[in-house]
Protein backbone atom coordinates (compact mmCIF):
# COMPACT_ATOMS: atom_id res chain seq x y z
CA UNK A 1 0.00 0.00 0.00
CA UNK A 2 1.33 3.38 -0.54
CA UNK A 3 0.42 6.46 0.93
CA UNK A 4 -0.05 10.64 0.26
CA UNK A 5 0.43 13.07 3.35
CA UNK A 6 1.57 16.11 2.12
CA UNK A 7 0.82 18.58 4.29
CA UNK A 8 0.05 21.51 1.36
CA UNK A 9 -1.04 21.19 -2.24
CA UNK A 10 -2.30 24.61 -3.53
CA UNK A 11 -3.24 23.23 -6.74
CA UNK A 12 -5.02 20.12 -5.89
CA UNK A 13 -6.94 22.19 -3.12
CA UNK A 14 -8.04 24.99 -5.20
CA UNK A 15 -9.56 22.71 -7.94
CA UNK A 16 -11.44 21.11 -4.80
CA UNK A 17 -12.84 24.36 -3.34
CA UNK A 18 -13.54 25.86 -6.48
CA UNK A 19 -15.82 22.46 -7.47
CA UNK A 20 -17.07 22.56 -4.11
CA UNK A 21 -18.32 26.06 -4.29
CA UNK A 22 -19.91 25.97 -7.62
CA UNK A 23 -21.92 22.56 -6.41
CA UNK A 24 -23.01 24.51 -3.48
CA UNK A 25 -23.95 27.44 -5.67
CA UNK A 26 -26.63 25.03 -7.50
CA UNK A 27 -27.42 23.50 -4.36
CA UNK A 28 -28.54 26.78 -2.53
CA UNK A 29 -31.99 26.71 -4.66
CA UNK A 30 -33.30 23.66 -2.84
CA UNK A 31 -32.34 25.04 0.60
CA UNK A 32 -35.28 27.41 0.86
CA UNK A 33 -37.60 24.66 -0.49
CA UNK A 34 -35.98 21.77 2.37
CA UNK A 35 -36.20 24.22 5.33
CA UNK A 36 -40.33 24.85 4.44
CA UNK A 37 -40.48 20.92 4.23
CA UNK A 38 -38.47 20.45 7.91
CA UNK A 39 -40.70 23.10 9.31
CA UNK A 40 -44.10 21.79 8.67
CA UNK A 41 -42.99 17.67 8.31
CA UNK A 42 -40.14 17.34 10.39
CA UNK A 43 -39.45 20.51 12.66
CA UNK A 44 -37.16 18.06 15.04
CA UNK A 45 -34.37 17.78 12.23
CA UNK A 46 -34.30 21.31 11.08
CA UNK A 47 -30.99 21.07 12.55
CA UNK A 48 -29.81 19.38 9.50
CA UNK A 49 -29.87 22.55 7.55
CA UNK A 50 -28.16 25.45 9.44
CA UNK A 51 -27.18 23.25 13.20
CA UNK A 52 -30.06 24.35 14.99
CA UNK A 53 -29.57 25.21 18.78
CA UNK A 54 -29.54 22.60 21.07
CA UNK A 55 -32.82 21.69 23.47
CA UNK A 56 -34.40 24.72 21.19
CA UNK A 57 -38.52 24.22 20.82
CA UNK A 58 -38.85 23.47 17.38
CA UNK A 59 -42.81 23.31 17.23
CA UNK A 60 -44.12 26.29 18.34
CA UNK A 61 -45.59 27.23 14.60
CA UNK A 62 -46.94 23.50 13.87
CA UNK A 63 -50.48 23.29 14.42
CA UNK A 64 -50.96 20.01 13.18
CA UNK A 65 -49.32 16.54 13.59
CA UNK A 66 -50.69 15.07 10.58
CA UNK A 67 -47.59 15.12 8.44
CA UNK A 68 -44.49 14.46 11.15
CA UNK A 69 -46.63 10.93 12.57
CA UNK A 70 -47.09 10.21 8.76
CA UNK A 71 -43.21 10.67 8.26
CA UNK A 72 -41.96 8.77 10.99
CA UNK A 73 -44.38 5.91 9.71
CA UNK A 74 -43.16 6.01 5.86
CA UNK A 75 -39.72 6.11 7.61
CA UNK A 76 -40.08 3.47 10.17
CA UNK A 77 -42.15 1.25 7.28
CA UNK A 78 -39.04 1.67 4.56
CA UNK A 79 -36.55 0.68 7.39
CA UNK A 80 -38.54 -2.55 8.83
CA UNK A 81 -39.37 -3.07 4.37
CA UNK A 82 -35.24 -2.54 3.29
CA UNK A 83 -32.93 -2.67 5.89
CA UNK A 84 -35.04 -4.73 8.90
CA UNK A 85 -32.43 -4.57 12.17
CA UNK A 86 -30.81 -8.06 13.15
CA UNK A 87 -32.67 -9.51 9.91
CA UNK A 88 -30.54 -10.60 6.96
CA UNK A 89 -31.75 -8.71 4.02
CA UNK A 90 -29.26 -9.19 0.88
CA UNK A 91 -27.58 -12.59 0.50
CA UNK A 92 -24.16 -13.44 -1.88
CA UNK A 93 -24.60 -15.93 -4.15
CA UNK A 94 -23.40 -18.04 -7.37
CA UNK A 95 -23.75 -16.13 -10.24
CA UNK A 96 -25.53 -16.81 -13.94
CA UNK A 97 -22.71 -17.60 -15.62
CA UNK A 98 -21.62 -20.32 -13.48
CA UNK A 99 -22.44 -23.97 -13.94
CA UNK A 100 -24.89 -25.85 -11.84
CA UNK A 101 -21.71 -28.17 -10.57
CA UNK A 102 -19.62 -24.43 -10.03
CA UNK A 103 -22.30 -22.98 -8.36
CA UNK A 104 -22.96 -25.89 -5.74
CA UNK A 105 -19.27 -25.59 -5.14
CA UNK A 106 -19.66 -21.56 -3.75
CA UNK A 107 -22.57 -21.87 -2.47
CA UNK A 108 -21.79 -22.59 1.00
CA UNK A 109 -18.76 -20.63 1.44
CA UNK A 110 -20.78 -17.56 0.08
CA UNK A 111 -22.94 -18.34 2.24
CA UNK A 112 -20.61 -18.08 5.16
CA UNK A 113 -19.87 -14.53 3.73
CA UNK A 114 -23.05 -13.43 3.79
CA UNK A 115 -23.54 -14.36 7.76
CA UNK A 116 -19.68 -12.72 8.56
CA UNK A 117 -21.18 -9.64 6.96
CA UNK A 118 -24.62 -9.57 8.82
CA UNK A 119 -22.63 -10.30 11.83
CA UNK A 120 -20.97 -6.66 11.35
CA UNK A 121 -23.97 -5.13 10.49
CA UNK A 122 -25.68 -6.65 13.80
CA UNK A 123 -23.32 -5.27 15.89
CA UNK A 124 -22.91 -1.48 14.05
CA UNK A 125 -25.20 1.40 14.53
CA UNK A 126 -26.83 1.08 11.18
CA UNK A 127 -30.17 0.92 12.99
CA UNK A 128 -29.54 4.27 14.51
CA UNK A 129 -27.95 6.38 11.31
CA UNK A 130 -29.88 4.60 8.66
CA UNK A 131 -33.32 5.93 10.43
CA UNK A 132 -32.28 9.09 10.36
CA UNK A 133 -31.29 9.09 7.00
CA UNK A 134 -35.03 7.48 6.08
CA UNK A 135 -36.28 10.50 7.42
CA UNK A 136 -34.43 12.81 5.45
CA UNK A 137 -35.28 10.88 2.62
CA UNK A 138 -39.18 11.08 3.40
CA UNK A 139 -38.44 14.78 4.10
CA UNK A 140 -36.57 16.59 1.56
CA UNK A 141 -35.99 13.42 -1.00
CA UNK A 142 -32.33 13.05 -0.38
CA UNK A 143 -30.48 11.29 2.56
CA UNK A 144 -26.72 10.88 2.92
CA UNK A 145 -25.33 7.88 4.69
CA UNK A 146 -20.77 8.08 5.41
CA UNK A 147 -19.69 4.14 5.84
CA UNK A 148 -16.62 3.89 7.46
CA UNK A 149 -14.21 1.31 9.22
CA UNK A 150 -14.26 1.37 12.14
CA UNK A 151 -11.18 1.60 14.33
CA UNK A 152 -9.50 -2.52 15.29
CA UNK A 153 -10.57 -3.75 18.37
CA UNK A 154 -14.19 -2.39 18.19
CA UNK A 155 -17.20 -4.66 18.71
CA UNK A 156 -17.99 -4.52 14.62
CA UNK A 157 -15.99 -3.29 11.22
CA UNK A 158 -18.42 -1.18 10.20
CA UNK A 159 -19.50 2.49 11.86
CA UNK A 160 -21.87 4.88 10.68
CA UNK A 161 -22.67 8.59 10.54
CA UNK A 162 -26.13 10.27 8.79
CA UNK A 163 -24.97 12.94 7.08
CA UNK A 164 -27.18 16.18 7.87
CA UNK A 165 -28.10 17.80 4.33
CA UNK A 166 -26.96 21.10 5.43
CA UNK A 167 -23.38 19.60 5.30
CA UNK A 168 -23.77 17.41 1.96
CA UNK A 169 -23.35 18.72 -1.06
CA UNK A 170 -23.81 16.38 -4.26
CA UNK A 171 -23.13 15.75 -8.06
CA UNK A 172 -24.14 12.91 -9.99
CA UNK A 173 -21.29 10.97 -11.77
CA UNK A 174 -21.04 9.64 -15.23
CA UNK A 175 -23.66 7.00 -14.30
CA UNK A 176 -26.33 9.12 -13.58
CA UNK A 177 -25.84 8.46 -9.51
CA UNK A 178 -24.50 10.71 -6.82
CA UNK A 179 -20.41 9.41 -7.18
CA UNK A 180 -19.91 13.10 -6.15
CA UNK A 181 -19.93 14.15 -2.91
CA UNK A 182 -18.72 17.05 -0.41
CA UNK A 183 -19.11 17.74 3.24
CA UNK A 184 -18.16 20.73 4.72
CA UNK A 185 -18.25 19.87 8.81
CA UNK A 186 -16.72 21.73 11.98
CA UNK A 187 -15.00 19.84 14.60
CA UNK A 188 -12.97 20.77 17.98
CA UNK A 189 -9.78 20.53 18.05
CA UNK A 190 -10.33 17.33 20.27
CA UNK A 191 -12.38 15.70 17.59
CA UNK A 192 -10.39 16.61 14.77
CA UNK A 193 -7.28 15.19 15.83
CA UNK A 194 -9.17 11.82 17.08
CA UNK A 195 -10.26 12.16 13.29
CA UNK A 196 -7.21 12.42 11.79
CA UNK A 197 -4.99 11.55 14.20
CA UNK A 198 -1.84 11.38 11.81
CA UNK A 199 -2.51 14.74 10.20
CA UNK A 200 -0.69 17.88 11.39
CA UNK A 201 -3.09 20.45 12.80
CA UNK A 202 -2.27 24.47 12.36
CA UNK A 203 -4.35 26.00 15.20
CA UNK A 204 -4.04 29.34 13.14
CA UNK A 205 -6.60 27.77 10.47
CA UNK A 206 -9.88 27.66 13.23
CA UNK A 207 -12.70 28.72 11.69
CA UNK A 208 -14.17 30.61 14.82
CA UNK A 209 -14.94 30.20 18.35
CA UNK A 210 -18.02 28.85 20.37
CA UNK A 211 -19.22 30.61 23.02
CA UNK A 212 -17.22 28.55 25.69
CA UNK A 213 -14.29 29.41 23.79
CA UNK A 214 -13.14 26.24 21.89
CA UNK A 215 -12.03 26.75 18.90
CA UNK A 216 -13.93 25.01 15.88
CA UNK A 217 -11.89 24.19 12.62
CA UNK A 218 -13.46 23.24 8.99
CA UNK A 219 -12.74 20.38 7.54
CA UNK A 220 -14.25 19.73 4.01
CA UNK A 221 -14.20 16.05 2.57
CA UNK A 222 -14.56 14.74 -0.76
CA UNK A 223 -15.16 11.74 -2.55
CA UNK A 224 -14.44 11.99 -6.41
CA UNK A 225 -14.72 8.76 -8.75
CA UNK A 226 -11.74 7.69 -10.82
CA UNK A 227 -11.97 5.03 -13.81
CA UNK A 228 -8.83 3.73 -13.39
CA UNK A 229 -8.33 3.97 -9.28
CA UNK A 230 -11.69 3.38 -7.75
CA UNK A 231 -12.78 6.80 -5.67
CA UNK A 232 -10.37 9.17 -4.65
CA UNK A 233 -10.94 10.59 -0.85
CA UNK A 234 -9.45 13.68 0.21
CA UNK A 235 -9.90 15.88 3.44
CA UNK A 236 -9.15 19.61 3.73
CA UNK A 237 -8.34 21.79 6.92
CA UNK A 238 -9.95 25.27 5.58
CA UNK A 239 -8.58 28.25 7.03
CA UNK A 240 -11.33 30.51 8.18
CA UNK A 241 -13.79 28.09 6.39
CA UNK A 242 -14.42 28.15 2.92
CA UNK A 243 -12.21 30.92 2.15
CA UNK A 244 -8.74 30.76 1.04
CA UNK A 245 -8.49 27.81 -0.72
CA UNK A 246 -4.36 28.62 -1.49
CA UNK A 247 -4.06 28.42 2.53
CA UNK A 248 -6.27 24.92 2.71
CA UNK A 249 -4.17 21.92 4.53
CA UNK A 250 -4.66 19.06 3.20
CA UNK A 251 -5.42 16.25 6.22
CA UNK A 252 -5.91 12.73 4.83
CA UNK A 253 -5.62 11.56 0.71
CA UNK A 254 -6.73 7.67 0.00
CA UNK A 255 -8.39 5.48 -2.59
CA UNK A 256 -11.18 3.95 -1.93
CA UNK A 257 -13.23 0.71 -4.47
CA UNK A 258 -16.11 1.63 -3.16
CA UNK A 259 -17.63 5.02 -2.01
CA UNK A 260 -17.72 5.66 2.07
CA UNK A 261 -20.34 8.12 1.04
CA UNK A 262 -23.79 6.58 0.33
CA UNK A 263 -26.16 9.07 -1.36
CA UNK A 264 -29.76 8.10 -2.42
CA UNK A 265 -32.75 9.77 -3.45
CA UNK A 266 -36.76 9.27 -3.46
CA UNK A 267 -37.46 10.48 -7.17
CA UNK A 268 -35.60 12.88 -9.32
CA UNK A 269 -37.10 15.47 -11.92
CA UNK A 270 -35.30 15.72 -15.40
CA UNK A 271 -32.34 18.17 -15.39
CA UNK A 272 -32.16 17.96 -11.14
CA UNK A 273 -29.65 16.26 -8.96
CA UNK A 274 -31.51 16.01 -5.21
CA UNK A 275 -34.51 14.24 -5.14
CA UNK A 276 -38.08 14.82 -4.81
CA UNK A 277 -39.91 13.70 -1.46
CA UNK A 278 -43.38 12.88 -0.92
CA UNK A 279 -43.30 15.18 1.83
CA UNK A 280 -43.06 17.83 -1.31
CA UNK A 281 -45.87 16.29 -3.60
CA UNK A 282 -48.29 16.54 -0.07
CA UNK A 283 -46.95 20.55 1.30
CA UNK A 284 -49.79 22.15 -0.20
CA UNK A 285 -52.20 20.40 1.97
CA UNK A 286 -49.80 20.09 4.24
CA UNK A 287 -49.66 24.17 4.91
CA UNK A 288 -53.55 24.11 4.36
CA UNK A 289 -53.92 21.65 7.20
CA UNK A 290 -51.70 23.54 9.38
CA UNK A 291 -53.48 26.75 8.72
CA UNK A 292 -56.93 25.54 9.41
CA UNK A 293 -56.15 23.91 12.36
CA UNK A 294 -54.57 27.25 13.66
CA UNK A 295 -57.98 29.48 12.66
CA UNK A 296 -60.04 26.61 14.33
CA UNK A 297 -58.19 26.92 17.35
CA UNK A 298 -58.32 31.27 17.07
CA UNK A 299 -62.48 30.53 16.36
CA UNK A 300 -62.26 28.25 19.57
CA UNK A 301 -60.67 30.84 21.54
CA UNK A 302 -63.35 33.64 20.23
CA UNK A 303 -66.04 30.97 21.25
CA UNK A 304 -64.60 30.79 24.71
CA UNK A 305 -63.82 34.11 25.99
CA UNK A 306 -65.85 36.13 23.69
CA UNK A 307 -65.92 39.43 22.14
CA UNK A 308 -67.85 42.13 23.97
CA UNK A 309 -68.41 45.70 23.89
CA UNK A 310 -69.59 48.39 25.58
CA UNK A 311 -70.78 52.10 25.54
CA UNK A 312 -68.50 55.02 26.52
CA UNK A 313 -70.62 55.94 29.41
CA UNK A 314 -67.77 57.48 31.47
CA UNK A 315 -68.58 54.58 33.49
CA UNK A 316 -67.04 51.33 32.30
CA UNK A 317 -63.36 50.83 32.35
CA UNK A 318 -62.57 47.91 29.89
CA UNK A 319 -59.28 48.14 31.34
CA UNK A 320 -60.10 46.98 34.76
CA UNK A 321 -63.06 44.75 33.68
CA UNK A 322 -62.46 40.83 34.32
CA UNK A 323 -64.80 38.18 33.16
CA UNK A 324 -64.72 35.88 36.45
CA UNK A 325 -67.78 34.49 38.11
CA UNK A 326 -69.28 36.43 40.33
CA UNK A 327 -68.09 39.89 38.75
CA UNK A 328 -70.21 42.81 38.93
CA UNK A 329 -69.45 45.11 36.49
CA UNK A 330 -70.68 48.65 36.95
CA UNK A 331 -72.69 50.70 33.90
CA UNK A 332 -74.34 54.20 34.13
CA UNK A 333 -77.94 54.51 33.46
CA UNK A 334 -79.24 54.23 30.29
CA UNK A 335 -76.49 52.31 29.36
CA UNK A 336 -76.42 48.84 28.01
CA UNK A 337 -72.82 48.26 29.51
CA UNK A 338 -71.43 44.69 28.51
CA UNK A 339 -72.68 43.28 25.59
CA UNK A 340 -71.39 39.83 23.82
CA UNK A 341 -70.45 40.86 20.11
CA UNK A 342 -72.02 37.98 17.78
CA UNK A 343 -69.58 36.26 15.52
CA UNK A 344 -69.57 37.02 12.16
CA UNK A 345 -69.74 33.84 10.83
CA UNK A 346 -69.73 29.27 11.61
CA UNK A 347 -66.69 27.59 11.06
CA UNK A 348 -68.22 24.17 11.96
CA UNK A 349 -67.26 23.65 7.74
CA UNK A 350 -63.72 23.56 8.73
CA UNK A 351 -63.70 19.77 10.15
CA UNK A 352 -65.17 18.67 6.37
CA UNK A 353 -62.09 20.23 5.02
CA UNK A 354 -59.48 19.38 7.61
CA UNK A 355 -60.49 15.53 7.59
CA UNK A 356 -60.39 15.61 3.46
CA UNK A 357 -56.45 17.39 4.20
CA UNK A 358 -55.85 14.89 6.50
CA UNK A 359 -56.67 11.72 4.58
CA UNK A 360 -54.67 13.37 1.54
CA UNK A 361 -51.67 13.88 3.46
CA UNK A 362 -51.91 9.98 4.58
CA UNK A 363 -51.90 9.22 1.31
CA UNK A 364 -49.39 11.29 -0.03
CA UNK A 365 -46.97 9.80 2.75
CA UNK A 366 -48.70 6.26 1.98
CA UNK A 367 -49.32 6.04 6.01
CA UNK A 368 -52.53 4.24 5.13
CA UNK A 369 -51.24 1.78 2.70
CA UNK A 370 -47.93 0.79 5.03
CA UNK A 371 -49.61 1.75 8.58
CA UNK A 372 -50.13 -1.33 10.71
CA UNK A 373 -53.51 -2.96 10.56
CA UNK A 374 -55.77 -2.29 13.39
CA UNK A 375 -56.80 -5.78 12.91
CA UNK A 376 -55.56 -8.09 15.83
CA UNK A 377 -54.53 -11.16 12.89
CA UNK A 378 -54.40 -11.71 9.10
CA UNK A 379 -54.47 -15.07 7.35
CA UNK A 380 -51.51 -16.17 4.91
CA UNK A 381 -54.01 -14.61 1.72
CA UNK A 382 -53.83 -11.18 3.66
CA UNK A 383 -50.33 -11.20 4.52
CA UNK A 384 -50.04 -11.80 0.67
CA UNK A 385 -52.27 -9.31 -0.55
CA UNK A 386 -50.70 -6.65 1.68
CA UNK A 387 -47.18 -7.28 0.41
CA UNK A 388 -48.40 -6.86 -2.79
CA UNK A 389 -50.07 -3.70 -2.66
CA UNK A 390 -46.90 -2.49 -0.72
CA UNK A 391 -44.54 -3.75 -3.75
CA UNK A 392 -47.23 -2.06 -6.15
CA UNK A 393 -46.76 1.32 -3.87
CA UNK A 394 -42.77 1.47 -3.79
CA UNK A 395 -42.36 -0.64 -7.16
CA UNK A 396 -40.41 2.69 -8.46
CA UNK A 397 -39.00 3.97 -5.42
CA UNK A 398 -37.36 0.64 -3.98
CA UNK A 399 -35.90 0.16 -7.81
CA UNK A 400 -33.86 3.38 -7.13
CA UNK A 401 -33.11 2.78 -3.60
CA UNK A 402 -31.99 -0.44 -4.33
CA UNK A 403 -29.46 0.62 -7.31
CA UNK A 404 -28.22 3.73 -5.18
CA UNK A 405 -28.89 2.31 -1.54
CA UNK A 406 -28.48 -1.42 -1.34
CA UNK A 407 -26.09 -2.48 -3.91
CA UNK A 408 -23.30 0.76 -2.80
CA UNK A 409 -24.22 -0.76 1.27
CA UNK A 410 -23.33 -4.32 0.27
CA UNK A 411 -20.21 -3.13 -1.89
CA UNK A 412 -18.47 -0.72 1.04
CA UNK A 413 -18.98 -3.56 3.45
CA UNK A 414 -17.41 -6.45 1.12
CA UNK A 415 -14.51 -3.86 0.51
CA UNK A 416 -14.03 -3.56 4.25
CA UNK A 417 -13.65 -6.72 4.87
CA UNK A 418 -11.57 -7.63 2.56
CA UNK A 419 -9.04 -5.06 3.64
CA UNK A 420 -9.12 -6.33 6.78
CA UNK A 421 -9.21 -10.42 5.75
CA UNK A 422 -11.72 -11.42 7.27
CA UNK A 423 -13.76 -12.52 4.01
CA UNK A 424 -11.91 -13.79 0.45
CA UNK A 425 -11.19 -10.93 -2.78
CA UNK A 426 -14.58 -11.38 -3.89
CA UNK A 427 -16.23 -9.10 -6.36
CA UNK A 428 -19.63 -8.57 -6.77
CA UNK A 429 -19.92 -8.44 -11.16
CA UNK A 430 -23.25 -10.37 -11.67
CA UNK A 431 -21.82 -13.01 -12.95
CA UNK A 432 -19.83 -15.52 -11.28
CA UNK A 433 -20.88 -14.12 -7.75
CA UNK A 434 -24.27 -11.84 -7.25
CA UNK A 435 -25.86 -10.26 -4.82
CA UNK A 436 -29.09 -11.07 -3.77
CA UNK A 437 -32.06 -8.41 -1.53
CA UNK A 438 -33.88 -10.45 0.79
CA UNK A 439 -35.48 -7.54 1.86
CA UNK A 440 -39.04 -8.50 2.92
CA UNK A 441 -40.42 -6.31 0.00
CA UNK A 442 -37.87 -8.36 -2.48
CA UNK A 443 -39.31 -11.52 -1.30
CA UNK A 444 -42.95 -10.67 -2.66
CA UNK A 445 -42.03 -11.74 -5.36
CA UNK A 446 -40.58 -14.82 -4.78
CA UNK A 447 -43.69 -15.55 -2.09
CA UNK A 448 -46.24 -15.10 -4.76
CA UNK A 449 -44.39 -17.70 -7.09
CA UNK A 450 -44.28 -19.97 -4.40
CA UNK A 451 -47.81 -19.70 -4.11
CA UNK A 452 -48.81 -19.95 -7.42
CA UNK A 453 -46.75 -23.44 -7.93
CA UNK A 454 -48.34 -24.78 -4.54
CA UNK A 455 -51.66 -23.79 -6.50
CA UNK A 456 -50.51 -25.81 -9.45
CA UNK A 457 -49.24 -28.99 -7.57
CA UNK A 458 -52.98 -29.14 -6.37
CA UNK A 459 -54.17 -29.02 -9.43
CA UNK A 460 -51.89 -31.29 -11.16
CA UNK A 461 -52.68 -33.84 -8.24
CA UNK A 462 -56.49 -33.81 -9.22
CA UNK A 463 -55.61 -35.71 -12.65
CA UNK A 464 -53.56 -38.43 -10.63
CA UNK A 465 -50.26 -40.02 -10.59
CA UNK A 466 -49.69 -40.31 -14.33
CA UNK A 467 -49.85 -36.18 -14.39
CA UNK A 468 -48.17 -35.25 -10.74
CA UNK A 469 -45.10 -37.64 -12.48
CA UNK A 470 -43.66 -35.13 -14.53
CA UNK A 471 -42.68 -33.15 -11.25
CA UNK A 472 -39.13 -33.38 -10.50
CA UNK A 473 -39.73 -33.79 -7.09
CA UNK A 474 -36.15 -32.81 -5.50
CA UNK A 475 -35.69 -30.02 -7.71
CA UNK A 476 -39.25 -28.74 -7.19
CA UNK A 477 -37.69 -29.17 -3.27
CA UNK A 478 -34.77 -27.18 -3.75
CA UNK A 479 -36.73 -24.43 -5.97
CA UNK A 480 -39.11 -24.10 -2.58
CA UNK A 481 -36.08 -23.86 -0.66
CA UNK A 482 -34.30 -20.90 -3.00
CA UNK A 483 -37.96 -18.89 -2.30
CA UNK A 484 -38.01 -19.41 1.13
CA UNK A 485 -34.37 -18.89 1.72
CA UNK A 486 -33.53 -22.06 3.32
CA UNK A 487 -29.45 -22.27 3.50
CA UNK A 488 -27.76 -23.85 0.78
CA UNK A 489 -26.05 -25.64 4.13
CA UNK A 490 -28.77 -27.29 5.25
CA UNK A 491 -30.06 -28.85 1.95
CA UNK A 492 -28.22 -32.50 1.28
CA UNK A 493 -26.23 -32.31 -2.18
CA UNK A 494 -27.64 -34.38 -5.66
CA UNK A 495 -25.23 -36.81 -4.88
CA UNK A 496 -25.99 -37.39 -1.45
CA UNK A 497 -29.95 -37.34 -2.13
CA UNK A 498 -29.52 -39.98 -4.98
CA UNK A 499 -27.20 -42.19 -2.22
CA UNK A 500 -30.33 -41.58 0.60
CA UNK A 501 -32.47 -45.33 0.45
CA UNK A 502 -35.28 -44.75 -1.18
CA UNK A 503 -34.21 -42.03 -3.20
CA UNK A 504 -36.21 -41.37 -6.51
CA UNK A 505 -34.80 -43.17 -9.28
CA UNK A 506 -33.18 -41.14 -12.76
CA UNK A 507 -30.42 -39.46 -13.93
CA UNK A 508 -28.91 -37.43 -11.41
CA UNK A 509 -26.51 -34.06 -11.70
CA UNK A 510 -22.75 -34.81 -11.44
CA UNK A 511 -21.89 -33.51 -7.70
CA UNK A 512 -18.12 -34.05 -7.08
CA UNK A 513 -18.49 -32.78 -3.05
CA UNK A 514 -20.46 -34.20 -0.34
CA UNK A 515 -21.35 -31.45 2.50
CA UNK A 516 -17.83 -32.50 4.50
CA UNK A 517 -15.72 -31.58 1.12
CA UNK A 518 -17.64 -28.23 0.84
CA UNK A 519 -15.07 -25.56 1.00
CA UNK A 520 -15.38 -22.93 4.29
CA UNK A 521 -13.93 -19.15 3.76
CA UNK A 522 -10.56 -20.02 3.32
CA UNK A 523 -11.02 -22.54 0.38
CA UNK A 524 -13.64 -19.63 -1.47
CA UNK A 525 -10.12 -17.81 -2.97
CA UNK A 526 -8.96 -20.91 -4.76
CA UNK A 527 -12.33 -22.30 -5.91
CA UNK A 528 -13.13 -18.31 -7.32
CA UNK A 529 -9.71 -18.49 -8.95
CA UNK A 530 -9.88 -21.79 -10.88
CA UNK A 531 -13.12 -20.66 -12.59
CA UNK A 532 -13.43 -18.23 -15.58
CA UNK A 533 -11.15 -14.97 -15.58
CA UNK A 534 -12.62 -11.71 -13.82
CA UNK A 535 -14.27 -13.63 -11.09
CA UNK A 536 -12.01 -12.29 -8.47
CA UNK A 537 -9.52 -9.41 -7.84
CA UNK A 538 -10.64 -7.34 -10.43
CA UNK A 539 -11.49 -3.96 -8.23
CA UNK A 540 -8.89 -1.39 -7.88
CA UNK A 541 -5.87 -1.79 -4.83
CA UNK A 542 -7.24 0.51 -1.78
CA UNK A 543 -5.23 2.95 -0.69
CA UNK A 544 -4.51 3.21 3.57
CA UNK A 545 -5.94 6.73 4.49
CA UNK A 546 -4.79 8.46 7.87
CA UNK A 547 -8.03 9.29 9.43
CA UNK A 548 -10.30 6.74 11.76
CA UNK A 549 -12.43 6.36 9.05
CA UNK A 550 -10.58 3.47 7.86
CA UNK A 551 -11.36 1.98 4.37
Amino acid sequence: MTMDHSQQNPRTAEAILRRYERAKTRRSAWDGHWRECYDYAMPQRDGALDGGVPGAKKTDKLFDGTAPDAVEQLAASLMSELTPPWTRWFDIVPGPDLASEEAEKLAGPLEEVSAQLQSHFDRSNIAVEIHQCFLDLVTVGTASLLFEESPLGESSAFRFTAVPMGEAVLEEGAGGLLDVSFRRAEYSEDVLKARFPKAHIVPDHAAGEMDDGERRFAVLESVLPDDKRGYVYRALLVEGGDRGGAEAQELATGVFPASPFINFRWMKAPGEIYGRSPVMKALPDIKTANKVVELVLKNATIAVTGIWQADDDGVLNPATVKLLPGTIIPKAVGSSGLTPLTAPGNFDVSNLVLEDLRNRIRSSLLADKLGQIDAPRMTATEVLERSAEMARHLGATYGRLQAELLFPLARRAIAILKRRGEIPDITLNGREVDLRIVSPIALHRHRAEAQAALQWFETIALFGPDAAGIVKAQEAARWFAKSFRIPETLLRTKEEAAAQPGATTGPALPSSMGAADQPGLAGLAPLLSSLSPGTAGTTAPEVSVPFAGGA
